[in-house]
C-alpha cells in the first residue's frame, strides 16, 4: 500500500510537470500558437487539465493531458482491465505530439499512478517514438538515453521495458511495431518492486528526459526539405498510429471505460490521416521500403551503436 502521503506528492509534480513541458515545447516551437487549457470534471469523481497546441510552427497538433480521477467502475470493466478491484484512484500526464513534417518523428509518453480500492497501488508509463522515416542515429540516441535513465535505477529495467514496448506498441494485424519502440512499464508494484518514493524517482526521471529530447529532435528536423510523396506516406503512417490508438491502446480503453472525457482521451488523434484501399508496398530500396524493414519487434539499438 503507498504511504499515506505519497498520492497528494505525485499529484502536485504531475500537475506541475504538464505545465513545464507545455512551456519547453511552446518555446521549442517558436510560433504564435499555444497551448489552450481545457479543465474538466469526471461525474464520478475527480477531473483534469487538457493542454492542446494545433497549427504550430512545428508542431501541427499536440496534447498534454493531465488527470487526476476516482471513483468506481463497472464489475465488467473492473475485469477487462484487471484490477483488483472496481474502487480506484488514477492520476498521471499523457503527451502525444503529431508535427507538421515527416522529417519529425511522433513521439508518445505517459506516467502513471494507480490505487485500487483493495490497498494495492503501482506505477506505470512509458516513451516510444515513431518516425514517419526512421534515422537510424537518432533512434539509436533515444534508446541510449532511455537505457541511462533505466540504469541509473535498476541494471535490468532497460532490458525489460524496451522488450515490452515491441510487445506493446504492436499492430499485430499488420505485423509491424508503431515504430522504433522505447520503454513501457506497468504494475510497479509499491512494496513489491519497491519503495512509492523510489518508484516515483523513476517515474520523475522518464518523464523529465522528454522535453530536452524531444526539443532536441524538433530543432535538429523541422527544416529538413520533403516532397509530396514523404507527405502521402505520413498520411499513411499517421493511419496506422490511429489504429493502434483506437483498437489496442489500454490507456485508451481505461479512460473510455472509467467514464472519461472523450475528447481529452482522443486527442491522441492525428490531425490530417487518410486509409487508401490496399496501397501499394513501398519499392524495394526506398527510404519508405527501408523504414518499414525497421518495424519489427527485437532490434537491439544498443547494439547498432
Amino acid at each position: 500500500m503507498s504511504s499515506p502521503t505519497i498520492r497528494p506528492e505525485i499529484e502536485v509534480w504531475l500537475a506541475d510537470f504538464q505545465l513545464r513541458l507545455c512551456q519547453q515545447l511552446e518555446a521549442a516551437d517558436g510560433g504564435p500558437a499555444h497551448f489552450l487549457t481545457d479543465a474538466w470534471q469526471r461525474e464520478g469523481g475527480g477531473g483534469g487539465r487538457s493542454k492542446v497546441l494545433e497549427n504550430g510552427r512545428i508542431l501541427e497538433k499536440g496534447g498534454v493531458g493531465f488527470s487526476a480521477v476516482w471513483g468506481q467502475m463497472s464489475e465488467a470493466a473492473a475485469r477487462q482491465l484487471h484490477m483488483p478491484d472496481p474502487s480506484f484512484y488514477a492520476t498521471g500526464v499523457s503527451v502525444v505530439l503529431h508535427p507538421r513534417s515527416p522529417r519529425v518523428p511522433i513521439i508518445h509518453m505517459n506516467v502513471r499512478y494507480f490505487e485500487a480500492g483493495n490497498g494495492e497501488a503501482w506505477f506505470g508509463g512509458g516513451i516510444d517514438l515513431t518516425p514517419i522515416y526512421v534515422d537510424e542515429a537518432q533512434a539509436r540516441r533515444f534508446h541510449q538515453r532511455l537505457c541511462a535513465v533505466c540504469d541509473r535505477h535498476n541494471p535490468a529495467y532497460y532490458p525489460k521495458f524496451t522488450r515490452w514496448a515491441d510487445d506493446y506498441f504492436f499492430l499485430p494485424h499488420r505485423q509491424e511495431t508503431r515504430g522504433v519502440g522505447g520503454i513501457f512499464f506497468d504494475r510497479l508494484t509499491v512494496g513489491q518492486d519497491g519503495s512509492a518514493e523510489e518508484l516515483f524517482s523513476f517515474v520523475q526521471d522518464v518523464a523529465e528526459l522528454f522535453g530536452p529530447f524531444y526539443t532536441e529532435l524538433m530543432a535538429q528536423n523541422h527544416a529538413l526539405p520533403f516532397t509530396e510523396r514523404e507527405e502521402n506516406w505520413q498520411t499513411l503512417r499517421r493511419a496506422r498510429y490511429a489504429e493502434f490508438n483506437l483498437a489496442f491502446d489500454r490507456g485508451t480503453r481505461f479512460g473510455l471505460e472509467t467514464g472519461g472525457r472523450t475528447e481529452s482521451i482522443l486527442m491522441s488523434l492525428p490531425p490530417r490521416t487518410g486509409w487508401a484501399y490496399n496501397p501499394p508496398l513501398p519499392a524495394p530500396g526506398s527510404p519508405e521500403a527501408t523504414t518499414l524493414a525497421w518495424l519489427r519487434k527485437g532490434v537491439d539499438w544498443l547494439a547498432h551503436a
